[in-house]
């Protein structure tokens, strides 16, 4: 195949779609708006599935690197009540077919994986538009251009690619997260890292609450989540930290301390992080030369299977390119076909997922789910 491949977004669906095409003999380029691999932190743990990201981490060749980034006992769960009472607690017993790893971590073994200069960093898409025969022309913030025939879209949530196939944005969910972290918390918030256990923690009440999972060593990484508008959000100076992390804690008044603490006792400013998502069943109709995978195609609130799901839409459209290097369009049809009810099923199975975390018979809506998932066959 001649056709060079132009990714746009170095995150893990980008990165895999780049490995496998490598992995096939098909060269691509990927251009990533960050200026380094270690620009920012790129996120807590991630489950990864093994129905979609590890056949993806199989089809790149990665899985014995793969396994060799996971963290032990991590996949273990409780469910505790807001005064601290076990719920439910179930332990890591290894059969799980979740296990947890660091996302960068996973990140870094999927850029040491491609061929040097694949990945063009500090390159910030501007604008893209269409140049006529199936062709792209990218601009960048720099300035800079390129025409391509051959364009993906794996740029994420606010996707610069996604105008040229779809009118579709994203919209707030009514949900947004609030990030904290406690360091040395086994040392130093010994309550806390008791009441977090070995692997993740959900206290949850109708339309609030507060899940914790616990990294390598003793950190522990907390998103509080709340059921507000944005209006509600923008009320706060998140620029204060001492303010905002305040007000956040205010909404879980009587809950028990251990709990709390994930909130007062962060090391790190608290982070607002509003959820967004694409209408379920986003698709578009076949333009030629330009796709898009991941959160760029089916953006949804979270559930478990965005990393996931990038990953696997990775793997599939280099497979799917490799199996008709002589048509490209046949690929990208074979591709989107069968992307767009695996896009649908998750962001659908995500919403009813959602109303176990937070709606009117949380927790123990959730806690009956997970019962009844862990006894079938």
């Amino acid at each position: 195949m001649t056709t060079h491949v132009t990714i746009i977004g170095a995150g893990l669906g980008g990165l895999t779609l780049a490995r496998v095409l490598h992995v096939h003999g098909i060269p691509a380029t990927v251009y990533e708006a960050e200026a380094s691999p270690t620009a920012r932190a790129q996120g807590g743990m991630v489950d990864i599935h093994d129905y979609n990201g590890q056949p993806a981490l199989q089809a790149a060749g990665l899985i014995d690197e793969f396994r060799s980034l996971i963290l032990e006992g991590r996949q273990a769960i409780r469910f505790l009540d807001r005064d601290g009472t076990v719920l439910l607690d179930k332990a890591d017993d290894g059969t799980g077919g979740r296990p947890e790893v660091l996302r960068g971590e996973l990140r870094r073994i999927l850029l040491g994986s491609l061929p040097a200069g694949t990945v063009r960093w500090g390159h910030k898409v501007s604008d893209v538009h269409a140049v006529g025969e199936g062709r792209h022309e990218v601009t960048f913030a720099d300035g800079t251009t390129l025409v391509t025939s051959l364009l993906v879209g794996a740029d994420g949530a606010w996707s610069r690619v996604r105008p040229m196939l779809s009118d579709a944005t994203p919209e707030y969910v009514g949900r947004s997260f609030i990030e904290t972290y406690l360091f040395d918390s086994y040392t130093r918030h010994p309550a806390t890292a008791k009441a977090v256990g070995g692997g993740s923690l959900f206290a949850l009440a109708p339309g609030k609450g507060i899940q914790a999972h616990r990294e390598s060593g003793e950190t522990l990484h907390t998103y509080v989540a709340l059921t507000e508008p944005q209006d509600w959000f923008a009320a706060i100076d998140f620029t204060d930290a001492a303010e905002a992390t305040a007000r956040i804690a205010k909404e879980f008044d009587g809950w028990a301390p251990e709990l709390t603490a994930l909130i007062t006792d962060s090391d790190t400013a608290p982070v607002l992080r509003p959820l967004h998502g694409l209408p379920i069943g986003h698709r578009w109709d076949r333009v030629p030369g330009v796709t898009l995978l991941g959160d760029a195609a089916h953006l949804s609130a979270p559930n478990g299977e965005g990393a996931n799901l990038a990953m696997y839409d990775g793997a599939e459209l280099g497979k799917a390119i490799a199996a008709h290097p002589d048509d490209v369009e046949v690929a990208l049809t074979e591709y989107e076909q069968a992307m767009f009810p695996r896009g649908t099923e998750a962001a659908t199975e995500g919403t009813q997922l959602n109303e176990f975390l937070f709606g009117d018979n949380a927790p123990h809506s959730l806690i009956t789910a997970f019962i009844e998932n862990e006894q079938t066959p």
